[in-house]
């Protein structure tokens, strides 16, 4: 296995992290400091970070259902509730996958498993993201080949998604948009740039992993089943993405 991988899989840090701890001198296998990112180790090695052993974690995983009104985060400076003031104590050790933002709802994975969380995040890795989206006017066919033919949102980035219309009246337009970015607050800025507005926003899916069958404000673990899938799904858009390279 990978170094960073490994160190990723203790929950210390993302695989990312890893790779900074190791270019930093930080870690060692086995009593001798490595630094080449890409070093594999066995399973009787010994890892440690500053001297202090890396142990594998139990990792464990939820899907939760943020109500609007709360934002992604453990602390916030200016006061605002967050996702952890509606959450048990018992699950203030989980990270959020990604981020919803303050008015948005849907879904959220949260885990101890750092691992997962870079896989998901990182935007090496397209993995999609599906929304229901309601906006204050009804969209023409120029709009909705706009969306989906991508918007400069911020300087040198373009926005694009996958568009579905479910409904449409005189006044509002319900679209189902997938996302294989992360860029912050893409969707709003999307539809901003055509001079609308979002009414509300809500992920009913990440990855293979769906909303349904939750309350707001509910969370539930994942089962076995849906690691496995999502595991799948993610090394099958990786090595997709690497023949592609």
């Amino acid at each position: 296995m990978r170094i960073n991988k490994y160190i990723a899989q203790s929950g210390i840090v993302s695989r990312r992290g890893a790779d900074e701890l190791i270019e930093a001198g930080r870690v060692k296998v086995n009593g001798e400091i490595v630094t080449m990112l890409g070093f594999q180790i066995r399973r009787k090695d010994r890892v440690t970070v500053d001297d202090k052993p890396v142990i594998i974690k139990n990792f464990e995983y939820f899907r939760f259902y943020k109500p609007a009104g709360y934002i992604t985060t453990a602390n916030d400076e200016k006061g605002r509730k967050t996702i952890y003031d509606i959450l048990p104590d018992s699950m203030h050790k989980f990270k959020p996958v990604g981020r919803l933002d303050k008015d948005s709802s849907g879904l959220i994975i949260l885990t101890n498993d750092g691992d997962l969380i870079y896989d998901l995040t990182h935007p090496s890795i397209k993995i999609s993201k599906v929304y229901r989206v309601t906006v204050d006017a009804k969209l023409s066919q120029k709009e909705l080949e706009t969306l989906a033919s991508g918007i400069e949102i911020e300087k040198g980035k373009i926005a694009y998604a996958d568009i579905e219309v479910i409904e449409a009246s005189n006044k509002e337009t319900l679209l189902e948009m997938t996302l294989y970015q992360g860029m912050n607050r893409q969707i709003r800025k999307m539809v901003e740039f055509l001079g609308h507005n979002v009414i509300s926003l809500k992920r009913i899916r990440h990855g293979t992993i769906e909303l349904s069958g939750l309350k707001k404000g509910q969370f539930k673990p994942l089962k076995p089943r849906q690691i496995k899938e999502l595991r799948s799904y993610i090394d099958k858009i990786a090595n997709k993405e690497e023949e592609d390279a």
